[in-house]
Order: structure tokens, then C-alpha cells, then sequence
């Protein structure tokens, strides 16, 4: 038999338990702050998997460790030029918390002015700060093949940055592994799996004190 006042009153608890469910998963939102790692294929875990990637290695251990989340949105082949550009709509959709900024290997290799690589990467500070999301740099290095003068101008952007604008450096994302050959890939750019928890171990030795 049919109880018209039973059926609404079992609609009316459902409506009220779906609306403390979404309520729930809004405050779980909210309190789980959120990292963007806006990166190239060093960032991308380029010819590896990208569960052995640092990004993915980031990823694990601030789940175990933390209630950070983490966005990598690192593209191989990026450039600060495409980074500024993917950037806005990034900060829109996942309202990050920190920016981790690993960028300009691209712009470097192919020998963009300096300047010009300095100007993208300190706008996208600046719209990061705006959306409200701190922002870490973390610099790299080129191979010494491009001659003492550009390679000077290259490496001075990072740190002037940082200081500039008060910002947290990681100076050098592959310390410890560019020089080593048998944690490069043959390319001699790209890092292989073996060398990726060093990498992270790099990061994070800056990035931990961001965290609390």
C-alpha cells in the first residue's frame, strides 16, 4: 500500500543527509590545502613512469605524512612563455595554497634572453601571490656548452628572484645527479627512475618548512 506522508518524509531525510554530505566534502576541502608543481619534463617524469616520477614520490609522501594534496601540472617541453600562459587558469581551477615553479630548462636550452626568462617567470610569482598562493622557485642549471657569459645570466635569475621577492630557492633541482652518469638518461638532460628520490630529497629539504 501507498503512504504519500512516508514517501515525503523519506525524501526529506535524504535531501537532508545529501546536504550534510556535500557540506562535509566542502569543509574537507577546505582544510586540505593544496600544492601546484608548474614544471617541465623534469617535473613530468619524462621516458619514465610517472609513478616513479619526484612529483608522484611528493605526491605519496604528503599523503602519508600530511593532508597536503598535490597537483602536478608540469608539461615536457614547456617554457616559462607557456607556463605564464596555462598559469591563470590553473590558480582558477585548483585554488592552490603553494606554487612550486620549475621552470625555464626549455627557454635556457634553446638561448631565449635572459631577461625574458626572468620577466615570465616573475609574473607568474606575481599572479600567484595575487590568487593567494605562495610561491617556491626551484632553478636549474645548463650544460656548460653555452659559454660563461650566458650561462652566468642564466643561473643569476633564480636566486635574484628569491630575493627579490622574498621567495623560498631550491638552487639546483638535480644536485647530486647531473653529475653522476649513471642517474642521467643518455640524452644527459633528463633524469632516470634510479635518480628521482634524490631529487625529491632536494626539493623537500626546502619545501618541509613550508608545510606547517
Amino acid at each position: 500500500m501507498f503512504y504519500p506522508w512516508k514517501n515525503k518524509k523519506v525524501s526529506w531525510v535524504t535531501g537532508l543527509f545529501l546536504v550534510v554530505l556535500i557540506n562535509a566534502g566542502v569543509l574537507l576541502a577546505a582544510e586540505q590545502p593544496t600544492i601546484l608543481v608548474m614544471g617541465d619534463s623534469l617535473s613530468a617524469a619524462y621516458n619514465i613512469p610517472t609513478s616513479s616520477g619526484w612529483a608522484s614520490l611528493l605526491e605519496k609522501r604528503l599523503n602519508e605524512q600530511s593532508n597536503w594534496q598535490l597537483v602536478n601540472a608540469s608539461i615536457s617541453g614547456e617554457t616559462t612563455q607557456g607556463g605564464l600562459t596555462r598559469l591563470p587558469d590553473l590558480l582558477r581551477q585548483h585554488q592552490p595554497d603553494l606554487v612550486l615553479l620549475e621552470l625555464g630548462a626549455n627557454d635556457g636550452l634553446r638561448g631565449l634572453p635572459p631577461s625574458l626568462i626572468s620577466n615570465n617567470l616573475e609574473k607568474m610569482v606575481k599572479l600567484s601571490e595575487l590568487s593567494g598562493a605562495k610561491v617556491m622557485l626551484i632553478g636549474i642549471l645548463l650544460p656548460p656548452n653555452y659559454g660563461p657569459a650566458y650561462l652566468a645570466q642564466f643561473e643569476n635569475i633564480y636566486p635574484n628572484l628569491a630575493k627579490e621577492h622574498q621567495l623560498p630557492l631550491v638552487p639546483f633541482l638535480l644536485e647530486g645527479v647531473a653529475d653522476k652518469p649513471d642517474l642521467m638518461q643518455e640524452d644527459e638532460l633528463h633524469p632516470t627512475a634510479a635518480a628521482q628520490p634524490k631529487i625529491l630529497e632536494t626539493v623537500w629539504l626546502e619545501l618541509k618548512n613550508l608545510l606547517n
